[in-house]
Parts: structure tokens; sequence; C-alpha cells
């Protein structure tokens, strides 16, 4: 089959799409995806760069979401050969062909195509085990969720999943055309991040009860200072630094909860968990049109360069897929 290989052997790693040795099932339980699109995501990049390893089982080859039919099932699954899906991968989603572990399918919404179907596996595996199983919103009824990015996938994601389940949502962005397509698409507040920021979620809240944190050091004194009594603030990338000063009596104080967490390294178990939740509570509200696919650009997966170049940029509103 054909995928997208990474030559290192320059300064620079180079991608192309090449002939690669066909995939076989490592499992029982696995289902095999002709792919037909593959999101991409941040850590695709620091796997490209060297900056992130992949799991000593999982392939080299990149690519965490795809959505395509199935072609193979290996052992017992819910799925059957012509299914049309959307999955998390262990790896591999740069490809024609990826075998899957079938509790990590979902069913592709009606409607939607391959494209924005594609877009959703790693966001939302992502906020449903961040903001809903760690970070609990929602445990004391309706709360509050900031979401620091809030235009990028993952921030379009918990905008939109959050809202759909009734919460109030606030988002900042650092340009002012992403505040505003973040509230067309249900933020409730949108927030430049500049240095009266916390002044600004303080004067719309007063304080908020889980933050969605994607920046790390630059924004941890004042995720503090806005969190209320049991807040709990979650991270899931540090973008702008990873050394921070904890203040200790305000944690204590407020009785703050601190996590965050790697999607990639959780169990094949703990991502079928995350797979039930979201088939339980997200994709009914797909189905009922609450939640839309944003998409910020196409691209084939032999211009999979120019992709990465896109994301790297920064600017972007949602997610960039690759077309196959």
């Amino acid at each position: 089959m054909k995928a997208i290989k990474v030559d290192y052997s320059g300064d620079s790693a180079q991608m192309s799409w090449g002939n690669v040795p066909y995939p076989h099932p490592t499992a029982d339980g696995q289902v095999l995806i002709r792919v037909k699109a593959a999101g991409v995501n941040r850590p695709d990049i620091l796997q490209r760069d060297r900056q992130y390893a992949p799991p000593a089982d999982a392939t080299s080859i990149l690519g965490l979401e795809v959505a395509g039919i199935v072609e193979q099932v290996f052992g017992e699954s819910r799925w059957r050969p012509g299914d049309e899906v959307c999955a998390l991968t262990h790896g591999g989603g740069y490809a024609e062909y990826v075998w899957v572990d079938h509790r990590h399918c979902l069913p592709k919404p009606e409607g939607w195509s391959f494209v924005e179907a594609a877009s959703l596996p790693e966001t939302y595996f992502t906020v449903w085990f961040n903001v809903f199983m760690q970070g609990e919103l929602g445990r004391n009824s309706k709360e509050t969720l900031l979401v620091h990015a809030g235009a990028s996938g993952i921030g379009v994601a918990a905008i939109q999943i959050a809202k759909a389940l009734g919460h109030r949502v606030i988002i900042t962005a650092r340009k002012e055309n992403q505040l505003k397509v973040c509230q067309d698409i249900g933020a409730d507040a949108a927030i430049l991040l500049d240095e009266e920021w916390t002044k600004q979620v303080q004067s719309l809240r007063g304080s908020v009860d889980v933050i969605l944190d994607m920046l790390g050091e630059s924004t941890l004194l004042g995720n503090i200072k806005v969190l209320g009594k049991a807040g709990r603030l979650v991270w899931i990338a540090f973008l702008t630094g990873t050394k921070v000063v904890l203040p200790i009596p305000h944690i204590m104080e407020k009785q703050i909860r601190l996590t965050g967490s790697f999607l990639r390294p959780q169990s094949f178990d703990v991502k079928a968990n995350i797979a039930s939740g979201l088939l339980e509570h997200v994709w009914p509200k797909i189905s009922q049109g609450k939640i839309k696919p944003i998409i910020e650009k196409t691209f084939s997966i032999q211009d999979v360069h120019q992709a990465h170049a896109w994301l790297e940029k920064g600017g972007h509103v949602g997610k960039i897929v690759l077309t196959l």
C-alpha cells in the first residue's frame, strides 16, 4: 500500500507519498479501515521532528485519526465490512489502510462527509477524556468552562460539546477574527488573550469551574485567579512553556485540582471507555444537529507538507484534514 514516509537523512524531515509494507492485525478485535480522510494534529508534527516518540507497539507512520470504510474484521467486532466509521488510531493514519481497535471506532455521522468525520476522533477523544472525565465538567450540574486557544481544533470541539450538553463556555484567542468565529459556533463569551484577560473573565462570570489549557506557562497565574472554589485546571499541552511557579496558598484556599494528560499513551481499555462516553452522550447531539463540523482547510495527502505548514503557522479555526 501507499503511505506518507518520513526521510530523516537530511537537515530536516522530508515527507513523501510512497510504497510501504501492507499492514497486518496485531490483536483480536481489530478492523482494517480503507482510509478516505485523515486529520492533522500537532503530535504528528512533533513526531515528524523527533520531539515525540510513538509508543513501542505503534507503527512509525504518522496519523492519529481517520475516517473511512471497514474492509476486514479480525476477531469479534460490532463492525462489518462496508461500515462507514471514524476512528482514533494507534498511529498509521497517513496511509491507504490502517488496522484499528474496533472499540476505538465510531459511526460516521449521518450526512457528514469523510473529511468532516475525520476531524472528530483525536479532538473529541481528547476533550471528553480531559474536560469531562478528568475535569468532571458537569459534576455540579451546569458549570462554566474556560478554553484557552478556543479557535484550535481542540477548542472548537470543546465549545460545541460543552454547549450541546448545557454548559456555559468562555474562550480566549489571540486574534479578533477567531473570537467572532468561536461565538458563532456557541461560545457565550470570547476574550482576547492579552494582559487584561483575567479581568475580562471575572467581569463576565466572577469565576469559572473548569479550565482547558494548552498554553502552560503563560496562563498559569491567571488560571488560578479566575478559578472558583473546587475548580479544576486541566492541561493538555504547554505551547508557551513548562516551567511554572505554583501559588500554593491560593490553590489550597480554593481547593483547586490540577490535572492533565497525554491521550496517546492511555491504554486501549481507557480509549474504549472514552469512545463509549462519546457514543452515549455526544453522538446523539451530532444527530440532532447541535454539533457541526468545523474544517479550516483540506489538502491532498500528497501535499502533507503544506498541511503541516498550515497548522504550524497558527491562526487557523478548526481542523486541517488530508484527503485520499
